[in-house]
Parts: structure tokens; C-alpha cells; sequence
């Protein structure tokens, strides 16, 4: 069959909310260079879906406009919810390949959550980020920043407030250098906003654009930063707040387990 794209709104916590994810299904005939057009043309993090051996039920490969990548959390929701959607998947728990290794999905009442495996989490430095962002070392919370990791390794950043956390101004040109000396794919300043509730944005290394409304990978990341620094209950869920700085607000659910971490949230 022919490619075709589902577009859909992944984690939305509101109107006009959610990070737009185009699915491509019937992938397995195109080329690199077109997948990375389908991404270049909506602006925003395409998932193709592809025929795959067992064990794995299907496989998926990630565009942004600029590169390749080898998860992404968000797309994966949005992908498997759009098979379950058009009644293509005969089972409510799935294995999919991924570049960036193997991940289960759960289905549960058309509800979709994804596997993350456990997280590291090491010490990064303050001086330049804080440069960066165009803040002070006073609007830091009293946490230290972080190099977290599931899939790709991003920097989590405690903030104050999240007043602070919304009025930020980072210096889009510095982000990439801060980040290639960072050993990181993003920025992601948080602070928190509830019990098991925290605000984020997240500001990419090189995706090819300067902000992203719902990241699912970022998000798996800080939930080991939160538990590293003993600010979260781990048997409760946490939520991860996104996008409103945007007007597009976002939120994602994290379920954290002895062995690795589920994230999830609405798709439309």
C-alpha cells in the first residue's frame, strides 16, 4: 500500500494544545531523504511507521526537519494511537522497534502508554546555562542541574517558580554550542507547579526548530532527575506540564516502576 499521514495532536491539555505529530503508515517503501521531507514540510517530528520480524510488531523510524533520531515519545503515542484508531492492531500490548532499541506499548481503554527503560542521571555544570537562558543563579531552585537520560540525554534545569520558568529568553544562537559541550540533545528547565506536578519547556539542540511544546523522551528524563532528588512519591504518577509559554499547553503522564518508567497521555 501506498504511504499515508495521520496527523494528530499528541498530550494535549487544552485547546490548541499537544505537540502535531505526523504518522506515515505503509512506510517500508520510502526513502530517507522522503521521510525527511514529510518532516521538513509540517514543521514538526514525523513517525513512519514500517513492517517488522517478530518479535517486534512493527517498527518506526523519527524525522525532524533537520536529522534523523533515534526515539521519539511523543510520535510513538501518537503512532500507535492512530493503528488502534483505524483498528490495525489485533492486541492491547505491543513490541515495536525502534532505532533506539525495543519499546512496549499498552493500550488500556484507548489509552496508549510507552516503555522507557531506567534512567541515568549525573551532575552538570551552572555557569553557562544560566548564561544562556538569560537568568541568574537566584532563579535557580536549590537542586542541582542535571545530564538526565532514557533515550537521548537532555538538562534539566530547576527553576524557582514557574513565573520564572514562563518569562524565560534564551539565546536560541548559543543553544546548540551549550548543549554539544553539555553532551546533550536539549535544555529543560522545570520547576514545580503541584503535588507530583512540574512545569517545563523544552528547547532542542538541532531539531530545526527553537521550542517544543510536549516531549515525551525530556519528560522520562527529568522523572529520574525528580527522583534522584527525592522531590517525587515514585508509587504515584507524576505530570509533566508543557507548551503553555506557547499557547500550546501539554501535559504528560509518568509511571515510574522497578524496572523502567511508562509515559502516556490524551492524543486527538
Amino acid at each position: 500500500m501506498a504511504p499515508t499521514t495521520h496527523l494528530v495532536h499528541v498530550f494535549p491539555d487544552g485547546p490548541g494544545g499537544g505537540n502535531p505529530a505526523p504518522i506515515v503508515l505503509d512506510a517500508d517503501p520510502m526513502s530517507d531523504e522522503e521521510m525527511r521531507e514529510v518532516a521538513r514540510t509540517h514543521g514538526h517530528e514525523s513517525a513512519f511507521v514500517l513492517s517488522a520480524e517478530p518479535p517486534f510488531d512493527f517498527a518506526l523510524r523519527f524525522w525532524v526537519p533537520n536529522h534523523e533520531m533515534p526515539m521519539c515519545g511523543h510520535a510513538t503515542v501518537g503512532a500507535v494511537h492512530t493503528l488502534h484508531r483505524l483498528g490495525l492492531l489485533a492486541k492491547d500490548r505491543l513490541t515495536i522497534s525502534t532505532p533506539s532499541g525495543p519499546v512496549e506499548a499498552l493500550i488500556t481503554d484507548g489509552n496508549v502508554e510507552i516503555s522507557q527503560p531506567q534512567g541515568t542521571v549525573t551532575t552538570a555544570p551552572t555557569t553557562d546555562v544560566v548564561n544562556v537562558l538569560g537568568i541568574t543563579a537566584a532563579d535557580l531552585a536549590a537542586h542541582p542541574i542535571q545530564n538526565a537520560s532514557t533515550s537521548r540525554v537532555k538538562t534539566l534545569i530547576p527553576l524557582a517558580s514557574p513565573e520564572i520558568l514562563d518569562g524565560l529568553t534564551p539565546d536560541f544562537a548559543r543553544v546548540r554550542e551549550l548543549c554539544d559541550d553539555l553532551g546533550s540533545t536539549g535544555l529543560y528547565p522545570y520547576a514545580q507547579s503541584g503535588d507530583q506536578t512540574f512545569d517545563a519547556r523544552q528547547f532542542p539542540r538541532s531539531s530545526g526548530y527553537p521550542e517544543d511544546p510536549a516531549t515525551g523522551i525530556a519528560a522520562a528524563a527529568l522523572a529520574y532527575g525528580l527522583l534522584e532528588n527525592r522531590l517525587i512519591d515514585p508509587e504515584r504518577p507524576i505530570y509533566v506540564r508543557q507548551g503553555r509559554a506557547m499557547g500550546r499547553p501539554s501535559r504528560i503522564t509518568l509511571r515510574l516502576t522497578p524496572t523502567n518508567l511508562w509515559l502516556g497521555g490524551a492524543v486527538s
